[in-house]
């Protein structure tokens, strides 16, 4: 979490922490359709828009002829 009202330390502050998320102001606040998590070694893999997808499914081919 960064407080600030100097709208370049939160960009500096992202690029230096190796962290999944930086909340600005705020805490927690969360949009679903964003990725979240599986940075480094956490374990909980990533979720969130296309990577639930990714994460939760497997890929398969069917193969037929008809």
């Amino acid at each position: 979490m960064v407080f600030t009202k100097n709208a370049r330390r939160p960009h500096r502050v992202a690029r230096a922490v190796r962290a999944g998320t930086v909340w600005v102001n705020c805490d927690f606040v969360r949009d679903l359709r964003a990725p979240f998590g599986g940075f480094k070694d956490s374990g909980i893999g990533r979720e969130g828009g296309k990577h639930s997808r990714e994460f939760f499914t497997e890929a398969k081919t069917v193969v037929m002829e008809l």
